[in-house]
């Protein structure tokens, strides 16, 4: 529920509570004894008004503590022996909102004229006894509506204090996960690839020095080595710093249809529309669309052309990718992990993804992700 919801039904709440304690002061005074009759309509008005004035209680806590206290000394003086209720309900609420010096200044002053408010309209006999009794009833009462409003204080500071532990927990947990899988794709695959890389670029360094024709195959081999040595630095750098600096975007994917070119396949890649500048994200979804597009060319389609074409529109921007492998509508293919992790991603962002067979033969892969634009 937010925020503003909340606000309309504590407001709804106060006023409820403020017309009720209204309407109990309004019932005590007519039906208790009072000496001043021709004051009776002030008496009244005076309950009314510090009952009402709780409304406000939450928004405006010291001012409603001071009207309510001034509202109990008046209809005491004009001759109404009603308890101030309104005012322990105005220090729980002052206490609550952690006003404690000014509430217990208020109390004091207000304890001391009470007394003296009911003495001078008559409604109390003067003796020593009575006044220490009322006294001692009046401050019993008004601890008890201010211990009740620290003890509510106290309980919000802590569910406060323990959403923000367990928001804290959550984000060091997430952090040590993230370093985890670091870690994890650093023993299991650094290794590997780092091998791959070494042994790839040395067969091609013996063949040039013996004078002979390197295959493209070993090239590309040699290539896709730097490049996974590159990604892996770059996603390992990106899981340590939270993914705030993305490791690719568009400007890198000339880079992807150009070493796709040197493996033997004719790539190109057409810009169209008026380039403006995306989130990062989108930049990044729309590299490893292509990368992925690229990547499953070379080594399922058994193509000999690509395209991609980018298309910055006003408010999203498309992605094409074609191929003129042996991919036909006839033949059903189970979707890869790269085509489920490319919808993923575009899902995430609230873009749409088609792939699949073209009718002319070869496959496509076809992304819109929604953008606004960055200023």
């Amino acid at each position: 529920m937010d925020k503003g919801r909340l606000a309309v039904r504590a407001g709804v709440r106060d006023g409820a509570i403020a017309v009720g304690v209204a309407v109990t002061l309004l019932i005590t005074g007519l039906s208790g004894q009072h000496t001043a009759e021709n004051l009776d309509l002030l008496g009244y008005a005076l309950l009314a008004a510090g009952g009402l004035a709780l409304a406000a209680r939450r928004r405006a806590p010291v001012p409603v503590l001071a009207v309510t206290g001034l509202c109990a000394v008046g209809y005491q003086a004009v001759g109404f022996d009603v308890p101030a209720v309104a005012y322990l309900f105005a220090v729980y609420a002052a206490v609550r909102e952690g006003r404690r010096t000014i509430t217990v200044a208020a109390s004091v002053i207000v304890l001391a004229f009470l007394p003296l408010a009911a003495l001078a309209s008559g409604l109390h006999d003067t003796s020593e006894a009575f006044a220490q009794a009322r006294s001692a009833l009046e401050i019993a009462w008004l601890v008890a509506a201010g211990a009740a409003g620290e003890a509510l204080r106290q309980a919000e500071r802590r569910a406060d204090e323990a959403e923000r532990t367990r928001e804290e927990t959550a984000r060091r947990r997430a952090d040590e996960e993230r370093l985890h899988i670091a870690r994890e794709l650093h023993d299991s695959l650094t290794h590997q690839i780092s091998v791959i890389k070494v042994q790839s670029e040395a067969a091609v360094h013996v063949a040039r020095k013996r004078g002979e024709q390197v295959p493209e195959a070993l090239l590309a081999i040699r290539e896709a080595g730097r490049e996974a040595a590159r990604e892996l630095r770059a996603t390992l750098e990106a899981l340590r710093d939270d993914d705030t600096t993305p490791p690719h975007g568009l400007d890198h994917i000339p880079e992807l249809v150009e070493r796709a070119g040197r493996t033997g396949l004719e790539a190109t890649l057409t810009i169209e529309g008026r380039r403006h500048e995306v989130p990062a994200a989108v930049g990044r979804t729309a590299y490893r669309i292509v990368q992925e597009s690229l990547t499953n060319v070379a080594r399922h389609a058994a193509a000999t052309t690509a395209s991609v074409r980018i298309d910055y529109r006003p408010d999203s921007l498309a992605l094409q990718v074609d191929d003129d492998g042996r991919a036909t509508p006839d033949i059903a293919s189970e979707p890869g992990i790269g085509l489920l992790g490319m919808r993923e991603r575009v899902t995430a962002l609230g873009g749409h993804l088609r792939a699949a067979p073209r009718r002319e033969g070869g496959f496509t892969v076809q992304a819109e992700l929604p953008v606004e634009r960055v200023s």
